[in-house]
């Protein structure tokens, strides 16, 4: 049975379907969740606490997923992880967002500055950047040695097809496979050239294609 803390985050995905974070109102949360709002404020403190919250737990379920991808035979890792990074973020437009910077019309935003956590606390969600080294770590943690450049590599191409992605959803796995298998065979151990991942200044980049909420529907 799912705790109050994670029925309401379920609620708040579920009012997140159905309009912009902007129009979403605690009550509605509480009340999807079926709890009251005195408990939702004692869970998140504040509407800005709730989305980072929803942000925190995006990015929990996807470097989750990293780690099973990581189970996969040594050689089919850095595929592995490129494959769910692309599927997470087509699936879910909060662990797009968070990958590349780029926040689409409608989303929560992460509220960094100093005091605006509420008055439950908690750490804020990873700036992309921070998501990409914690990616990028945990890969080099389990590969092989001599891998490192294939795990960047690997990261690189699969936010490329994110940010660019190939009309059909098999047609941008396809890509993205290709892509991090082609360039594993040619970089072999070498390092990569040019600056760290820093995936903020993706969202700079002209976004297109949908990005889906967790239910799989576009955000307004």
């Amino acid at each position: 049975m799912p705790t109050a803390r994670q029925a309401l985050l379920d609620a708040a995905l579920r009012a997140l379907d159905d309009g912009p974070w902007r129009t979403v109102r605690m009550i509605d949360v509480a009340t999807l969740a079926g709890v009251s709002r005195q408990t939702l404020y004692n869970e998140f403190g504040t509407k800005g606490g709730l989305a980072g919250a929803l942000l925190r737990r995006a990015a929990d379920g996807y470097l989750a997923g990293v780690d099973r991808a990581l189970t996969a035979p040594a050689p089919d890792r850095p595929a592995a992880v490129a494959l769910w990074t692309v599927r997470a973020a087509r699936q879910d437009a909060l662990v797009k967002a968070l990958l590349t910077g780029h926040w689409a019309e409608g989303l929560p935003r992460p509220d960094r500055r100093p005091g605006s956590r509420g008055r439950r606390g908690g750490r804020p969600p990873p700036a992309p950047g921070e998501l990409l080294t914690l990616v990028r770590d945990r890969m080099a943690a389990v590969s092989p040695e001599g891998t490192a450049g294939r795990c960047e590599i690997a990261l690189r191409l699969a936010l490329s097809c994110v940010i660019v992605p190939v009309p059909g959803d098999d047609a941008t796995d396809s890509r993205a496979l290709h892509l991090v298998r082609e360039a594993s065979r040619t970089a072999g151990t070498q390092a990569v050239a040019g600056p760290p991942l820093r995936g903020a200044g993706a969202g700079q980049a002209g976004l297109s294609g949908p990005s889906r909420t967790a239910g799989g529907r576009s955000p307004r």
